[in-house]
């Protein structure tokens, strides 16, 4: 029988028992077993789907690429599909929620999860299109000041939109994109090598453009420092915080950030392909010289219906909104954004950090079989650990823990291992590890 120890499943149980956030849970709907493997189903799998077994939550460790579904979005879903099909058009200015400014329910509590303030704010668009859609006004290269800092390893959509960012404003990519790379032998990035790049880059440099948390790694860019250090030469600096929106403590305001986007998918919760959201800083927010693309739904509202040809922006983050809203979309992401309202981002954070050190402990009995590329300091990581094997393929070990009901994200040669404090127990952590060590037990026979 085993022991009652740091590293048992007595002891994940009674962490769980403790846990402030253990109700949490309760918001979310967790997949089954069955349910899950029905999308996978092998010779080994098919006894599952009538077992008790089956029946059982899935062990789900994928928040950093799509969030749990929250329990109140199928009624917020059907009470907008209930009204359209009632009264139609007139619900863009009836209802609990009129469709005309739905996005506008979500603002105060958008910018409580990013450190701004609600003119800062707008939920808007998706994640790529805002990056190009602010990169009109704050990439405004000269034949003097024209490059563009970015991380060799980001995000494919951030290096295709920076590329042809500079393309379109003729520069050559190989002169004007300067690519950020880990020493030799590490995997991430050092804040001191970045700040040397950019005063190395100095008057020539145009803009910034990192992850808040860099998607691979796992890693959390000092955000506030590096900000800091590239307005410091002139530059401009924006931020892509889609993996880190929800998961670690922003205060854009506060560290006189330029801009950022985020998407609401991830650690959000707000369904596949959600509607994203941007923030520029208030300093900005009536400054007629910016060079920004027009839209109807970025005029202001009192003339909006005048249908004047002249366009006449809303102050803020709002003036670069150019449609109407997906209401289904806004609706999905309010259902998460309550819970986060509800709970406090405090809170939120207190424990995951507390599942990734549980994670980060239990993980040390595979020492001699895994690498952790993720930083070990808890002050440059979010949810995520990477986890690099030794002696398996990734790819091997996430079809097998997907056969066990436990989903994990593999991307070249890493496991991406994120468990989210709203949903996610100790106990998942617990057997998650255990069937880590029993595939590899069962590689050595």
């Amino acid at each position: 029988m085993e022991s009652i120890g740091p590293r048992s499943q007595q002891h994940a149980q009674y962490l769980d028992k403790h846990d402030e956030l253990n109700k949490a849970r309760e918001y979310f709907f967790i997949p089954s077993k069955r349910d899950l493997l029905s999308t996978h189903e092998t010779e080994k799998t098919k006894n599952i789907f009538t077992s008790e077994e089956g029946q059982k939550d899935c062990v789900y460790l994928c928040g950093n690429s799509l969030g749990l579904q929250p329990r109140s979005v199928p009624a917020l879903v059907q009470a907008e599909l209930d009204k359209w099909q009632k009264v139609a058009v007139i619900g863009h200015w009836t209802g609990e929620r009129p469709w005309l400014n739905i996005d506008s329910i979500l603002t105060d509590k958008m910018a409580r999860v990013v450190g701004a303030l609600p003119i800062e704010v707008a939920v808007m668009g998706t994640l790529t299109n805002n990056n190009h859609t602010l990169m009109i006004p704050f990439y405004r290269p000269t034949a003097e000041r024209y490059k563009i800092i970015i991380e060799k390893g980001a995000f494919p959509s951030d290096l295709y939109l920076v590329k042809s960012q500079v393309v379109h404003h003729g520069f050559d990519p190989k002169d004007a994109v300067i690519k950020l790379e880990p020493r030799s032998g590490e995997y991430a990035l050092r804040t001191e090598d970045i700040i040397d790049t950019i005063n190395k880059t100095g008057s020539q440099l145009a803009l910034l453009f990192l992850p808040g948390i860099q998607f691979y790694t796992g890693q959390l860019f000092k955000m506030e420092e590096l900000t800091r250090a590239a307005q410091k030469v002139g530059a401009i600096v924006g931020w892509d915080l889609a993996h880190a929106v929800g998961n670690v403590k922003l205060c854009l305001h506060d560290w006189n950030v330029d801009f950022a986007t985020w998407c609401t998918y991830k650690y959000l919760n707000s369904g596949p392909g959600s509607i994203a959201g941007i923030f520029v800083h208030e300093r900005y927010a009536f400054d007629k010289s910016l060079r920004k693309l027009s839209g109807w739904w970025g005029h202001d509202e009192s003339t909006r219906f005048q249908m004047d040809t002249d366009f006449s922006p809303i102050p803020g983050a709002y003036g670069f909104r150019l449609s109407n809203s997906s209401v289904l979309n806004c609706v999905c992401l309010l259902s998460s954004l309550e819970i986060f309202d509800k709970i406090g981002m405090d809170a939120i954070l207190k424990k995951q950090k507390s599942l990734i050190l549980y994670l980060e402990e239990l993980l040390q009995v595979l020492a001699d079989q895994i690498t952790i590329i993720t930083p070990a300091s808890p002050n440059e990581r979010g949810n995520q650990l990477s986890l690099m094997f030794k002696n398996i393929e990734t790819k091997l070990v996430e079809e097998k823990l997907l056969h066990l009901g436990i989903v994990v994200d593999a991307r070249a040669n890493v496991i991406r291992v994120a468990p989210a404090p709203l949903y996610n127990s100790y106990e998942d952590i617990y057997i998650f590890v255990n069937c880590l060590k029993n595939l590899f037990n069962e590689q050595k026979v």
